[in-house]
């Protein structure tokens, strides 16, 4: 823990793997992740009970399939954490490419599971959301792009980029999943940005999604369904909107106590979409500001290592999965206040869901990968014998 109290720690040459690992490691970063998954198992005690109980099941079987992805997951994220950027983009680009054709055939094979947007794969025992795995693959691959475009007679790697991205935003808007193509978007533009993009260009991009998203408003009556309901003043208390707002305000600030919510007894998605209308109204307001602190402390802490990175495909890549990451919580906790329209979208190691918490995994187990310290000269440190 001595890096938690000075700073970060030279490597030293020669140490075996583990005492390598342990020393370079962002211990706060790696203690928010394992301390946000704690709390998806604490809510998933309160929010998952009522489902299983409506589907036949034993009380807690949703708890322990949550326990189970989640092990797994870590597991993921703790071997991810050890490897070294190379290995890291080698294994994100191959992974990008199966999850990118598992996308592609979605129309074909997927299922929709009753919500209108095909966005499974059923195996019967399990189910898979490509998009969830597709997101660290596409930060990979874009990163990779643009950080080529850097070097000499280097290849156009931003507009490569740009195509993938548009590519990737219409087969999710397909589906149609407008959140995780929002999402991706996102990611593309605070990567490129980071790689020097002038902010007219991205004044042009944002122009050009606000005539796509109209033009999805009136020609999707899922996308419109859902923007006129956020749009709409007056909040039908029997929608899942309605009993979120309703559980937050009940909660207060130190909640009506452990098993005394009634929110999740109401909301069909309690356990995934709406967890923190659970996590409010069971316990508040203090532990709701925890678990955005522990998301704050993932962000901060990468994009401050990030900054001092001299490569710069892992400044690259690194930034776009910190910012992912903390933007998938923000659209989380932001519809179920009513701050945001409606979209799908789970609340990172907190949701219940294998896909989102492997692929979270994968994702996180490559920020801290990104972020370990490395024996190298700081960037401020190369600009300054350039200069």
């Amino acid at each position: 823990m001595t890096e938690m109290a000075y700073g970060t720690i030279p490597v030293r040459d020669g140490e075996p793997v583990l005492p390598k690992w342990w020393r370079t490691i962002d211990k706060w970063s790696l203690s928010a992740i394992l301390l946000l998954f704690g709390v998806g198992i604490l809510l998933g005690l309160a929010a998952s009970p009522p489902l299983a109980e409506k589907n036949g099941l034993p009380a807690f079987y949703y708890v322990t399939k949550q326990a189970q992805f989640g092990a797994l997951a870590l597991v993921v994220m703790f071997a991810t954490t050890m490897m070294s950027p190379q290995l890291v983009r080698r294994l994100g680009v191959v992974g990008f490419c199966f999850a990118f054709l598992a996308l592609l055939l979605l129309p074909l094979a997927g299922t929709d599971f009753g919500k209108g947007a095909v966005r499974w794969y059923s195996f019967g025992f399990a189910s898979v959301q490509p998009s969830e795995f597709l997101k660290p693959g596409f930060v990979i691959v874009s990163a990779w792009l643009m950080a080529a475009s850097f070097d000499l007679n280097g290849p156009p790697g931003r507009l490569y980029s740009f195509v993938l991205t548009m590519v990737i935003v219409g087969f999710l808007a397909m589906q149609p999943d407008f959140g995780q193509a929002a999402l991706v978007l996102f990611g593309w533009g605070v990567m490129y940005f980071v790689a020097g993009a002038p902010v007219s260009l991205l004044g042009a991009l944002a122009g050009a999604v606000a005539i796509l998203g109209t033009f999805a408003y009136e020609h999707s009556e899922h996308f419109a369904r859902r923007i006129d309901g956020f749009l709409n003043p007056e909040v039908d208390p029997r929608t899942q909107i309605g009993y979120a707002t309703n559980a937050i305000m009940e909660g207060g600030f130190f909640g009506v106590g452990v098993g005394g919510g009634e929110v999740k007894w109401s909301l069909p998605d309690a356990h995934t979409d709406f967890i923190i209308a659970v996590a409010a109204e069971e316990y508040g307001l203090i532990l709701v500001l925890l678990i955005i602190t522990l998301y704050a402390t993932v962000v901060v802490r990468s994009l401050l290592r990030l900054v001092k990175e001299r490569d710069p495909f892992i400044r690259l890549a690194g930034t776009g999965l910190a910012c992912m990451f903390g933007v998938q919580a923000m659209i989380n906790m932001g519809v179920a206040v009513r701050l945001l329209p409606a979209k799908g979208m789970t609340l990172p190691f907190v949701s219940y869901g294998g896909s989102s918490l492997i692929a979270g995994g994968i994702a996180v187990g490559m920020l801290l990968a990104f972020t370990r310290t490395r024996p190298q000269g700081r960037i401020e440190d190369l600009l300054g014998r350039r200069g």
